[in-house]
């Protein structure tokens, strides 16, 4: 039960975005109909699992497993913490999908704005549910390529000005994550979330390294959640968005990064004094940069960006 909700919860989106995308090259009513009822029963299959789960009967032990996925096989696993999460965006998109159906009726190629919008609630997914960081790196990764999509989308040169900017963040950010999972793999041989904790609170670790390879993944998260100083892409980004595509930039996208650094701090850096002060500087960096910003805006989007 729990395996097989898990892999409708990733699996499904893309498959939708599929159906969607040749659904809307004959008829634009039954797309819009498809891809707001695709990321309805999304939400209504993750709220019956986080029902089941806090209810006893939906409790995950162990990860499901797809073996030999790249070599290594893609790990997922569903719990309380990662319910709050799935169901939150599963809710968020549903919202933003039901916005879009006014909102984009006045610009060119919607196919293939539903078609990455499906997508990337897919990899969203992908991110939220996995149990190992490569897993977690992989859907990241796609979830960074296809919110490009979003941003360029009416492909005016400040829209894709502002793309440029966004994917050239993220590339560069999931490069720096890369080798901090190569780092951790030379060290461990495991990226299984579990099994973290252990191994960095083991006698005769390598500190040093393992700051090294916490640092490293820090920048790809933190490119993606917008800290400090590397918020550049969020008020570029925001306004040449669509309005339900830039919300979830905000209320979604962000968190995947924070996902990945909470991540970090639990299982890498849980009793490590010098990595919780380092994260409380750049909190307050962002924040208090945030705040400034968006204060000095004038535009409504940007304002959201600079506040994200």
């Amino acid at each position: 039960m729990v395996g097989q909700a898990v892999m409708f919860l990733t699996g499904w989106p893309f498959a939708a975005a599929g159906i969607t995308y040749l659904i809307g090259r004959r008829n634009k009513t039954m797309r819009n109909l498809v891809a707001c009822m695709a990321a309805g029963m999304e939400l209504l299959v993750a709220v019956l699992c986080l029902a089941g789960y806090a209810a006893g009967g939906m409790r995950a032990d162990t990860a499901v497993c797809i073996e030999n996925f790249c070599g290594r096989g893609l790990y997922f696993v569903w719990d309380g913490f990662r319910a709050i999460y799935v169901c939150i965006a599963a809710f968020m998109w549903l919202v933003s999908t039901v916005f879009s159906v006014e909102y984009m009726k006045h610009y060119r190629n919607q196919n293939r704005y539903y078609l990455f919008l499906l997508v990337t609630l897919g990899a969203t997914m992908g991110v939220f549910l996995s149990a190992d960081l490569f897993t977690t790196f992989l859907f990241f990764e796609i979830m960074s390529f296809t919110s490009y999509v979003w941003v360029a989308q009416d492909e005016k040169k400040a829209s894709l000005r502002a793309a440029e900017t966004y994917l050239a963040v993220a590339v560069i950010g999931g490069l720096v994550m890369l080798m901090g999972l190569f780092l951790l793999e030379y060290m461990w041989g495991s990226l299984h979330m579990d099994s973290l904790g252990a191994y960095s609170g083991a006698p005769g670790t390598d500190r040093r390294m393992l700051w090294a390879a916490g640092l490293c993944m820090l920048f790809g998260f933190g490119a993606k959640a917008g800290a400090v100083p590397l918020h550049i892409w969020l008020p570029k980004a925001h306004p040449a968005a669509p309005a339900p595509a830039s919300a979830l930039l905000s209320g979604i996208l962000t968190k995947t990064g924070i996902f990945g650094i909470l991540i970090l701090s639990f299982r890498l850096f849980g009793e490590d004094r010098a990595w919780g002060s380092m994260m409380l500087l750049v909190g307050v960096a962002t924040m208090v940069t945030g705040a400034v910003l968006a204060l000095f805006s004038v535009d409504l989007k940007r304002t959201l960006a600079c506040s994200s």
